[in-house]
Order: structure tokens, then C-alpha cells, then sequence
């Protein structure tokens, strides 16, 4: 059942991301979207989601502001005005409509007959440490089980990091080249 504090958070949501796009001035734009990021991690906790809470903080609050304020740093602090374009806002909305329309046939959140629940969860449980010799079934699953796929989100941050501090530091040479 969807709780009070569920419609609460949305509300906060749905309003930080309506100043985000309202806003022209970047650092504030910034600090709006580092708000969000907290109040989605928030948003998380409630729904007992502690590890992609922590995630969400980690990298949404925490490295995504600090790369946006360097950004900021050495570009201007201003958004420059663009003019309306209504494709754009066609295609949002066209995806967002059949995003909700593929969520319909979902079951019911929290569920007990679906399948994940049916077969996958008690064999973890039952066979989890025996399999992986990992006592926490958490840290079974996360490490054992989802391995590569928690190794290849690894490496996606990883490489989203290195690329971001390789245009930082090409731009950086690039200013020393052309102030000669």
C-alpha cells in the first residue's frame, strides 16, 4: 500500500526537478540536482532499498556534484538561452508513455507469486552459503552470483571517472597551448 511519505517525496521530486529546469543559473542548477539525488536516495530507504540508497548517495550526491561544480568552474556560470523546440518535448512524452504503458502488465509491488520470489529467492536462501561460502546473503548475491554484473557496474563508473578527469585535464593543456 502506498503510504503518505511515498506521495510526500514525489511531490519534492517532481518540484526540485521543475526548478532544476527553471533555473538558468548553473551553480544552482547544481546544487538542485545534488538535492535530488538526496531526496531519491531518501525516496530509496523508504522503500527498504538501503544498498541502491547508499549508491545513489554516493555517486548522485556525493562525485556527480563535485564533477558538475568543477565543470561549472571552468565554464560560465550562466546557461545561455535556447529557443523552444517542440520535437524534443514530443519525444519525451511519447517515451514516457510507453515507458507507463510497459509498466501495466507489471505485478503488483511487493508481490509474493512472481517469479523471482518463487524460484530464484529460496534457492539463494537455501543454498547460498553452502554454494558460496559467503555468510551474508547479500554479499552472496552481490559478489557470487551477480559478479560480472557488479564488476561491469564497476567499470562503467570507472570509465565514466576517467573520462571525465581526461576532458578536464584536455582542457586544461589546451588553455596553457593557446595563452603561448
Amino acid at each position: 500500500m502506498i503510504d503518505v511519505l511515498d506521495y510526500v517525496m514525489l511531490f519534492f521530486l517532481a518540484a526540485t526537478a521543475i526548478g532544476i529546469v527553471r533555473l538558468r543559473g548553473l551553480i544552482a542548477v547544481v546544487m538542485l540536482s545534488g538535492i535530488y539525488s538526496l531526496l531519491a536516495a531518501s525516496l530509496f530507504v523508504i522503500l527498504d532499498a538501503p544498498d541502491v540508497a547508499l549508491t545513489e548517495a554516493a555517486v548522485g550526491v556525493g562525485a556527480a556534484t563535485v564533477l558538475m561544480l568543477g565543470t561549472v568552474a571552468l565554464t560560465t556560470r550562466e546557461e545561455k538561452p535556447v529557443r523552444f523546440r517542440p520535437l524534443p518535448l514530443v519525444v519525451v512524452v511519447v517515451t514516457g508513455i510507453v515507458l507507463i504503458y510497459g509498466t501495466l502488465s507489471l505485478p503488483p509491488f511487493g508481490a509474493a507469486d512472481v517469479p523471482a520470489r518463487l524460484h530464484v529467492s529460496p534457492l539463494y536462501l537455501a543454498e547460498g552459503y553452502e554454494q558460496t561460502g559467503v555468510p551474508n546473503i547479500v554479499t552472496a548475491v552481490l559478489a557470487s552470483y551477480r559478479g560480472f554484473d557488479t564488476l561491469g557496474e564497476v567499470v562503467v563508473i570507472m570509465a565514466a571517472g576517467v573520462g571525465v578527469i581526461a576532458l578536464l585535464a584536455g582542457r586544461r593543456s589546451g588553455q596553457g597551448e593557446k595563452g603561448e
